[in-house]
């Protein structure tokens, strides 16, 4: 019997999008995880427009003989998609699969790890290499932390802490803006400059490049664009975590 039948799957959940950079970059972070993990049966699905569907992959999980799968939703914020959207479509398949025990983990949120891949993205965009940063090259630096944005004014407060939490950690000059809403980038340079910024940078929170990340790049073209966070080792380690967590009540009750 294989190793991985052991332990729960990982069903790693992205958002999924009509821009094919979104759905690569997504199957780089799940090989990314297994590759951490080779003793799970790490597998990945999209909630929608990509491929394969939740369905697919959770059918695909009970076909192989497993009991126990732990699904984990890749996605940075607790909104609809993770409230509403996944709960139903696990609902469903647990009616398609009695014996598959089904556990949904937390959202990934704003983990300090993932502030800290964010601050790796910037200073690769400044330097081109993180290790090379000096204190020096934050004299006058303004950050514009760029998220997808909610129609939810509490959700977007949430959200702001990221730009906080990057400022605690760096010592950096930061607002938050959305792609979809107010502040808009447009707001967040007006912020930065109006407070003595020299140089303004646009830190993207996503994990993924596509229509979005686009949208702020072509909003203000001549501002330097970090990348998304992507494939980055903490990205992993902070999927796994909410992995091994959702699995502490299964191991408590075994």
């Amino acid at each position: 019997m294989p190793v991985w039948r052991d332990a729960p799957a990982l069903i790693a959940v992205a958002h999924g999008s009509r821009d094919p950079r979104s759905a690569a970059t997504m199957r780089a972070v799940v090989e990314l995880i297994a590759a951490q993990r080779p003793d799970l049966d790490v597998r990945l699905a999209f909630l929608d427009l990509s491929t394969p569907s939740v369905d697919q992959v959770v059918d695909a999980v009970a076909s192989d003989g497993h009991t126990h799968a732990i699904v984990v939703p890749l996605l940075l914020g607790s909104a609809f998609h993770a409230r509403v959207d996944l709960p139903g479509l696990l609902d469903e398949a647990r009616s398609r699969h009695p014996r598959l025990r089904l556990t949904q983990a937390d959202v990934l949120g704003p983990d300090p790890h993932l502030i800290f891949a964010l601050r790796d993205r910037v200073l690769e965009a400044l330097r081109g290499d993180a290790a090379a940063f000096h204190p020096s090259m934050a004299r006058g630096l303004g950050i514009a932390v760029a998220a997808v944005g909610s129609s939810s004014p509490a959700a977007n407060a949430r959200t702001g802490d990221v730009a906080r939490l990057l400022t605690t950690l760096t010592g950096w000059d930061t607002e938050i803006c959305f792609a979809t809403t107010d502040p808009t980038l447009d707001k967040a340079f007006t912020r930065l400059k109006a407070r003595g910024a020299e140089r303004i940078l646009v830190a993207p929170w996503f994990l993924a490049p596509g229509l979005l990340t686009d949208r702020l790049r072509d909003s203000l073209p001549d501002l330097t664009h970090a990348e998304t966070i992507g494939a980055h080792p903490l990205l992993a380690e902070v999927a796994l975590d909410r992995y091994t967590t959702a699995t502490l009540p299964l191991e408590l009750s075994a």
